[in-house]
């Protein structure tokens, strides 16, 4: 075979790969207003940095006819990219192929990402869009969701993990994000659920939707299990953007610096009139906050949960500072039992 047979033979490859379960599968999600895995990539990582590895990994199920249904990538694209010129690790579930659902070698894929990333030090973004379990492989499937679990657990704490809920998760898809140090959720087309809408009514006999069960509001408002939520894929995966630029790079790096136009020497006038003498007299901690911090950049986390409390990082000369404030404004600023979870800024 000649040289150029080879190189079509491999384009070809590769052409297949990046169609994950092909156009009309990839159609169907743009239609429900949703990116596939590598276009979310293209967003959320600086343009020609993805490294992409393990492209041609295929599942080695043999039941359930799944021994004539062979797509490479296995459902999840992973490797490594910049963001604003720093290093991070991604994998990026792909529904088109088997709706997501996680099998061995998909799990396999997942834990040398985030082996990788524990490795050099840099943090690991999931963008999450699965089904669960791939129920064909049984044991071997839950068998590697309990690799990614232990990974989850190696890497508290030594590399930020940021999870993207971009779909509906279900069972063991999770698991590992609630695990994670953030969660981010996409309204109207992400949820988190052990189980769905239809187990509940039959164990329960209570009918509640997708949205009531696990939705983007749901779990920003009520339950606090996500931190915050987006009108869509892109707005989600632009602020992912802006936030790793808060957060250093492992627990053997300081945190990032960047220059800042806000002068060290600034004098905010406002302040002065900004925090009322009548202790009884509510103000906005957000104002206060924006005033503070370097060009009023504030990453607010779980601003619709718990209005009383407000947690965030800001930057105070180029510098990431994580800050937790009482809002007088809602509750007078008191303590109650639905705090967010300030351990994260801490």
């Amino acid at each position: 075979m000649s040289k150029l047979a080879i190189i079509e033979q491999l384009e070809a490859k590769r052409e297949a790969a990046r169609l994950g379960g092909g156009q009309r599968r990839i159609d169907a999600q743009h239609a429900r207003g949703k990116l596939t895995a590598r276009e979310r990539l293209e967003v959320l990582l600086d343009e020609g940095s993805f490294e992409e590895v393990d492209m041609y990994v295929e599942h080695n199920c043999v039941d359930f006819g799944m021994d004539a249904a062979h797509i490479p990538g296995d459902g999840v694209v992973t490797g490594s990219g910049t963001i604003n010129g720093r290093l991070v690790f991604v994998f990026s579930q792909d529904f088109t192929v088997y709706g997501g659902a996680v099998s061995e070698r998909h799990a396999m894929k997942i834990c040398k990402i985030m082996d990788m990333a524990m490795k050099v030090g840099a943090p690991v973004i999931g963008l999450n869009d699965s089904g669960g379990a791939r129920i064909q492989e049984g044991v071997a499937s839950l068998g590697g969701y309990a690799e990614i679990f232990q990974r989850n657990v190696l890497a508290s704490g030594v590399v930020p993990q940021i999870s993207v809920i971009m779909g509906p998760c279900a069972g063991g898809a999770v698991y590992s994000p609630a695990m994670t140090d953030f969660i981010f959720m996409v309204k109207d087309s992400s949820f988190m659920f052990v189980t769905g809408p239809d187990v509940v009514k039959t164990v329960t006999n209570e009918v509640v939707t997708q949205e009531q069960l696990g939705g983007a509001v749901t779990h920003t408002t009520k339950s606090g299990v996500a931190d915050v939520a987006f009108e869509n894929d892109i707005e989600a995966l632009l602020a992912v953007r802006d936030f790793v630029d808060f957060l250093p790079a492992s627990n053997r790096e300081p945190v990032p610096e960047r220059p800042t136009a806000d002068a060290w020497d600034r004098v905010e006038e406002s302040l002065d009139t900004l925090v009322p003498a009548n202790a009884n007299q509510p103000y906005d901690m957000h104002e206060l906050i924006r005033k503070v911090v370097d060009e009023g950049d504030f990453f607010e986390v779980q601003p619709a949960h718990a209005g009383n409390i407000l947690c965030g990082f800001g930057r105070i000369e180029g510098r990431t500072v994580g800050i937790i404030a009482n809002q007088p404004m809602v509750l007078a600023g008191v303590l109650d039992i639905n705090p967010p979870y300030s351990p994260k800024v801490s």
